[in-house]
């Protein structure tokens, strides 16, 4: 990740500890109950941009859905790095630990497509050398 998203999660982590009256334990749990908000804001924004409620129509736009994800991933980061000052590895290694998992079920799927393929190519030069 981008060494200056987590200058700036740095940043407002400071800024929120600077502003905030709260013993360091309810700064904690308060900025992970934050993400539930975000959340929240999340499926209004999709609620609203799909017109779900008739009441209201439509209310929102995709961009306003894109804008509430990454208040979330603000949110997710601000919280993590109040629990660790070693946010930045904890999440590469959550990643790392992610994209291996996910690496491994492609594999399968990715083999079948291959071989899909191969057979496909193989009927198809058949057919080609078989014609006069």
């Amino acid at each position: 990740m981008d060494s200056r998203i987590w200058e700036s999660v740095d940043h407002l982590v400071a800024w929120l500890d600077e502003e905030s009256t709260q013993s360091p334990r309810e700064k904690r749990l308060l900025r992970i109950l934050k993400l539930s908000e975000e959340v929240g804001e999340v499926g209004a924004a999709v609620i609203g941009a799909t017109g779900q409620n008739p009441r209201k129509g439509v209310t929102h736009s995709w961009e306003d859905v894109q804008h509430e994800l990454c208040d979330v991933v603000f949110s997710a980061l601000v919280a993590l790095r109040t629990l660790t000052p070693d946010a930045a590895r904890v999440f590469a290694d959550r990643l790392a630990y992610v994209e291996q998992r996910s690496a491994a079920s492609r594999h399968p799927v990715d083999r079948e497509r291959k071989t899909a393929e191969e057979k496909e190519e193989t009927e198809k030069t058949k057919e080609t050398e078989q014609k006069p």
